[in-house]
C-alpha cells in the first residue's frame, strides 16, 4: 500500500531523510529513533503532511505530491498532542465535526458517533467538555474522531508520549485490535512486542529494518 522510491527531504536548510526506500506493506510497523532522526518525518510523509524534496512517495498507487487531498481521505494521522486535534467544545461534537464534510443526514452522524464513542469507552462522556478529559481520554478522543471516518490506514506519530503507564499500556492494546494497517512513530519501546516490521532510522536513514526483537536490539546499539 506505502511506497518509499530513494525519499530525500530537506527542511530548514537541513537533511531530514535521506535516500529513504521502503515498502510497507505489513498490518503494523513501527518507526523507531532517537529524536531528530526522521521517524516523525516519514510518518509525515505517508498522509501528504511532508512532501518529499525528491524521490517518490505513493500510497494506494497516488503520489502524495499530486493527490495528498485523496490520500488523506484514506489515511488517518494522530498527533502526538490531542489537543492538536480537539477542535470542538464537547466530546460527541468533537467526533461529529470529523464528518463534517461527509454530507451524511444528521440521524447517521448521530449513529457513527454514538457507536465509535462507546467502542472506546467514551459514551459516558459525549456532552463533556472536550478539553476538561484526562491525558488518556484526550488521546482516545483524537483517535475517535479518525476512526470515525474510516480510514484505511492509520498512522500515529508518538501517541503515548504524553501519557502516563496505565493510559499508554491502554492505546497500545487498542493497535493489536484495529483491523486497519497501522504505521506508529514511538519511543515506546513495549508497544512494539507485537508488531510485524520495524525501521530504525538514524541521522535521516534507515539503518535497520527487521522484526522487532532485532530491530530493536540494533536500535539500542545505535543509542549505546
Amino acid at each position: 500500500m506505502i511506497e518509499l522510491a530513494d525519499v530525500h527531504v530537506r527542511l530548514a536548510q537541513r537533511d531530514v531523510l535521506r535516500g529513504v526506500t521502503a515498502s510497507l506493506t505489513q498490518r503494523r510497523v513501527g518507526l523507531i529513533g532517537a529524536n531528530g532522526s526522521g521517524k516523525s518525518t516519514l510518518a509525515r510523509l505517508l498522509n501528504g503532511l511532508v512532501l518529499p524534496s525528491s524521490g517518490e512517495v505513493t500510497v494506494f498507487g497516488l503520489d502524495t505530491r499530486r493527490h495528498a487531498a485523496r490520500i488523506r481521505r484514506r489515511v488517518g494521522f494522530l498527533f502526538t498532542d490531542p489537543d492538536a486535534q480537539i477542535v470542538m467544545p464537547t466530546v460527541a461534537e468533537d467526533v461529529a465535526f470529523s464528518l463534517r464534510r461527509r454530507r451524511l443526514p444528521r440521524e447517521e452522524v448521530e449513529r457513527r458517533v454514538r457507536e465509535v464513542l462507546a467502542a472506546y469507552g467514551l459514551d459516558g462522556h459525549a456532552d463533556h467538555p472536550a478539553h476538561h478529559l484526562s491525558g488518556g481520554q484526550k488521546q482516545l478522543l483524537a483517535l475517535c474522531s479518525i476512526l470515525v471516518l474510516e480510514p484505511e490506514i492509520l498512522v500515529m506519530d508518538e501517541p503515548t508520549t504524553l501519557l502516563d503507564l496505565r493510559h499508554s499500556r491502554q492505546v497500545a492494546d487498542l493497535l493489536g485490535e484495529l483491523p486497519q494497517q497501522v504505521v506508529v512513530a514511538t519511543h515506546d519501546l513495549p508497544m512494539l512486542a507485537g508488531f510485524d516490521r520495524v525501521l530504525v532510522l538514524d541521522g535521516g536513514r534507515v539503518v535497520a529494518d527487521d522484526e522487532p526483537g532485532l530491530a530493536i536490539a540494533h536500535y539500542r546499539k545505535v543509542m549505546a
